[in-house]
């Protein structure tokens, strides 16, 4: 695990468009494509609009990434809790990715069978690959859950199934979510986590006692890839 802390959110956010840029340029001298996984909430939103302008939009070769998400809630895409809508305000209608390469989490049919159709799709991209996504962007919430696996729930125990979908009572809705199976095998995961409302679950998270029922994600944990944690100052308060 690395650890990159930054003085505030502006810094981090400008220093990961670079590791990701360069990330992706190295991929793509031995392989066709680059997979990511992209996350939502608010703290992604800076970090797309600089992918999106000078000088990432023309140096990134947009073509060749193939876009998934991490998680979704069960609203409309017109919704502006959806994340996929998040990242194509931010990002994806501002840069050159083929459509059929953008693959979202679909809201317009049941959770459960989306969630079925999400893990077809991640199947007929990984099934024959030694390692899962190329990179996989990752938040964490207050109380130290990440994707939709929250404190207490069974997703964050499940072994098997890529992809879930499951009802969160404690915000009354369903979430779609990639599991601990799938990221974990990714080449690459970067959390970026930043605000002192953080600070107590980065803490818990990295440096207490294994306790995933109250701090999912303690659950993430490359098997054969890289785990980053990109932090500001306030976050990592409590590290010191």
């Amino acid at each position: 695990m690395e650890l990159h802390v930054y003085q505030n959110p502006d810094e981090l956010s400008q220093d990961v468009a670079k590791w990701i840029a360069d990330d992706i340029a190295t991929t793509l001298k031995h392989q066709d494509r680059f997979t990511i996984a992209l996350s939502g909430g608010s703290t992604p939103k800076l970090l797309h609009k600089i992918l999106a302008a000078s000088p990432y939009k023309e140096q990134i070769d947009w073509s060749k990434l193939h876009i998934f998400w991490g998680d979704e809630r069960d609203v409309p895409f017109t919704d502006d809790r959806n994340n996929a809508k998040m990242a194509f305000d931010t990002l994806l209608n501002f840069v050159p990715v083929p459509p059929y390469h953008i693959h979202k989490m679909r809201t317009d049919i049941a959770p459960e069978a989306s969630a079925a159709e999400y893990e077809t799709i991640l199947h007929h991209y990984f099934d024959n690959t030694p390692l899962s996504f190329d990179l996989v962007l990752l938040g964490m919430g207050d109380d130290g859950h990440t994707l939709s696996l929250f404190p207490g729930t069974a997703a964050v125990h499940e072994e098997k199934a890529w992809t879930i979908a499951y009802f969160l009572k404690a915000q009354d809705m369903f979430r779609i979510t990639l599991t601990k199976t799938i990221v974990n095998r990714a080449a690459r995961v970067a959390f970026l986590t930043t605000g002192t409302g953080k600070a107590h679950a980065l803490k818990e998270v990295l440096k207490g006692a294994y306790n995933p029922d109250l701090y999912p994600s303690q659950e993430i944990k490359p098997v054969k890839g890289e785990l980053h944690w990109f932090v500001d100052e306030a976050a990592a308060a409590g590290l010191k």
